[in-house]
């Protein structure tokens, strides 16, 4: 019974399904008026749509949430829809705090303290960050609109 317990809490956690993430990403986008397609190129970027990613500086989930970032949101970063809300919210609130897409996303990566030093243009170590994310970003646009139209 022993062996069982310490074999099934050091046993790596069942990895969520990358379709399932995606899906409760766009549904907390839309509901969040947040446009999807830049919450799944934040959360494909982060972490790949994997929850159960880490990083070396403590970021965590999805969106990499950095705990103390979402425990000021009253979340928790571990469960993954509070994580999703989480990262979609900051992302928002960098958005309406610099009105563009990419400050924002320059601010979610470096922080809006960051973007501000910078006279509200793109740190250099934020450049890679941003340009992938828009890569991202104009991708998902068109795979949505050549689903439109099939769909039609």
């Amino acid at each position: 019974f022993t062996l069982l317990c310490v074999l099934l809490v050091n046993a790596p956690a069942q990895a969520t399904d990358v379709n399932a993430v995606k899906e409760t990403i766009v549904k907390h986008a839309i509901s969040m008026g947040v446009d999807p397609a830049i919450a799944l190129s934040i959360a494909r970027t982060e972490s790949g749509f994997r929850h159960e990613a880490r990083s070396s500086h403590g970021a965590v989930g999805v969106f990499q949430l950095m705990p103390s970032t979402a425990r000021r949101m009253g979340l928790n970063p571990y469960l993954l829809n509070d994580n999703i809300k989480g990262g979609i919210t900051y992302y928002k609130k960098m958005y309406e705090m610099f009105g563009s897409r990419e400050l924002a996303i320059a601010a979610y990566n470096s922080g809006p303290g960051a973007v501000k030093r910078c006279n509200n243009s793109i740190p250099k170590h934020s450049q890679p960050f941003v340009n992938k994310i828009m890569n991202d970003y104009r991708y998902y646009k068109s795979i949505g609109k050549v689903r439109r139209k099939i769909s039609r």
